[in-house]
């Protein structure tokens, strides 16, 4: 028994001092620094002077703000979205489910860099050449404004995220058994009847896992925000990871920025764990 355990340990070593080195060290110190006024070469003690002055920092608070309402306006649309592609790419009658749902995907293998470019071109060389053709104001200006930049960063998420959702919801639809659909139809009900009563409450588990999911993406949201807007016009764009990023390395406050990530991860972290937890209430209630 003793060498059995021995044994998995050895197997098992191996990846612990790699996640310790790469993750566990590094957080356990980023922690230490959040309450240092370090400055990325000295450092030194200061409490929680930091995360004091977080809650002050107008520049902080503003970036917390943009990325709840970023992450209410992400998770609402591409919630609907995902949905609504899940349950055109499994009717019975479609004979391109495949083709859709790779061409549904495939935003969602495109790196964050490489899509925020992608949509800077359409938003700002096509949406401006269509404007200017077409005579229409609202196709110009584009990332330009507050208004117009927290739109674009919300409609690239949606672009990305929904197809990836799409495949939990596809899951469970393919889940619901085909009897039990065959039967409504007989009964006389619609598709919208079977919706509503047969296939929206076998939903909930996969709704509460792309809710969190959605919305533990949206908090942490910083490729596609630095290459679309880089936090402009005037830091109107700038989301929770970027304003950590420019404390850090822009402005060298390493200790500060160390904290409000600190503030982050917490908050993150509290939205994986209620997952988990509605996840497993979710599966307790269906076995009982």
């Amino acid at each position: 028994m003793f060498q059995k355990k021995y044994y998995y340990w050895l197997f098992v070593l191996p990846s612990l001092i790699l996640i310790s080195i790469i993750i566990l060290i590094p957080f356990l110190i980023g922690i230490y620094y959040s309450f240092t006024n370090s400055n990325g070469i000295t450092a030194s003690w200061i409490g929680l002077k930091n995360y004091f002055l977080l809650f002050s920092d107008a520049n902080f608070l503003q970036s917390c703000w943009l990325t709840f309402l970023f992450s209410l306006l992400s998770v609402a649309g591409i919630n609907v979205i995902a949905l609504s592609f899940a349950l055109l790419v499994t009717r019975q009658d479609n004979r391109f489910t495949k083709f859709l749902r790779t061409i549904f995907f495939i935003p969602n293998l495109i790196g964050g860099i490489l899509l925020g470019f992608i949509w800077q071109f359409i938003f700002i060389q096509v949406f401006g050449a269509l404007g200017s053709q077409l005579h229409l104001s609202f196709f110009s200006g584009w990332l330009s404004t507050p208004e117009s930049g927290l739109w674009g960063l919300v409609i690239l998420f949606w672009w990305q995220m929904s197809g990836y959702i799409m495949l939990i919801y596809v899951a469970f639809l393919n889940a619901i058994p085909r009897s039990t659909i065959e039967s409504a139809k007989l009964d006389g009900a619609n598709e919208g009847q079977i919706f509503w009563w047969i296939k929206l409450p076998q939903l909930a588990p996969a709704f509460t896992i792309s809710l969190f999911l959605t919305l533990a993406n949206s908090f942490k949201l910083y490729e596609q925000n630095l290459a679309l807007t880089n936090g402009g016009p005037y830091r109107s764009t700038e989301m929770i990871a970027m304003n950590i990023y420019n404390t850090a390395f822009v402005n060298y406050q390493q200790g500060y920025a160390q904290a409000a990530g600190i503030l982050l991860f917490i908050f993150v972290a509290l939205i994986s764990f209620g997952q988990l937890y509605f996840s497993r209430k979710g599966e307790h209630q269906n076995e009982s």
